[in-house]
């Protein structure tokens, strides 16, 4: 149990928010109407790993936002052997973006462990997600009111783990480091970003992947209670 902490941040993609069920749900309303040939479980099978493995460029600064947007759909139609234009993966990444927003399924427990922890600390997100996109979850799901600041890659001018981003967050939540912890997903983004930041950290493990054995870690949101 943590007596010195006095602010969490949260990753929001994956830790709080559901994205692949909302992606999934996305995907399924794109293809029903425009690609009805195309059966979303098979598509999204190919475009999990792919995202994901994108993202992580992205973190990077190996591929540029566009070139996410890009990729990420043109590597997975390939992976079906699909043909397909470019004219049409520009469409469907702006319909993609449109219709992910609508969804708003968070993960088992969410609102349950905020409600818990904001009584007792303050609460902020970091994400590594485009700032307009980010804030319409965010509101969508209701989550605003239960955070004091959002920071987003856009705003900090570089993206988890750059130690930067969260000297960024932590700067505009007032707080300091050694009261400061951060749960999200990405072993990588989230955990070891933030302890070479010098702010401890909570891996959020629903997939149960192995994962160094001194890292602290939760499969659900819940036994969160046991660190907080």
């Amino acid at each position: 149990m943590h007596t010195n902490i006095t602010d969490i941040f949260f990753d929001l993609d994956h830790t709080l928010w559901d994205f692949d069920r909302n992606s999934e749900m996305a995907f399924d309303r794109i293809f029903k109407s425009k690609f009805p040939e195309i059966k979303c479980q098979d598509f999204i099978q190919k475009y999990i790993p792919i995202n994901q493995a994108c993202w992580k460029l992205y973190q990077n600064d190996a591929i540029t936002h566009l070139e996410l947007r890009y990729n990420r759909l043109k590597f997975s139609f390939d992976a079906l052997n699909i043909v397909i234009s470019d004219a049409d993966i520009d469409q469907i990444a702006n319909d993609y973006i449109e219709f992910l927003i609508e969804n708003n399924h968070l993960f088992d427990g969410t609102i349950e462990i905020l409600d818990y922890l904001k009584s007792k600390y303050k609460l902020h997100i970091i994400t590594n997600g485009f700032a307009t996109v980010q804030e319409k979850k965010i509101n969508n799901a209701a989550l605003r009111d239960y955070f004091t600041t959002i920071t987003n890659s856009e705003l900090a001018g570089v993206k988890k783990p750059n130690s930067i981003i969260f000297d960024y967050a932590i700067n505009s939540a007032n707080a300091s480091k050694e009261n400061c912890i951060m749960i999200g997903d990405c072993l990588d983004a989230d955990v070891n970003g933030a302890l070479n930041a010098g702010l401890d950290a909570i891996f959020f493990n629903d997939k149960k992947i192995q994962a160094p054995e001194n890292i602290k870690q939760v499969n659900h949101l819940l036994e969160l209670k046991k660190y907080l």
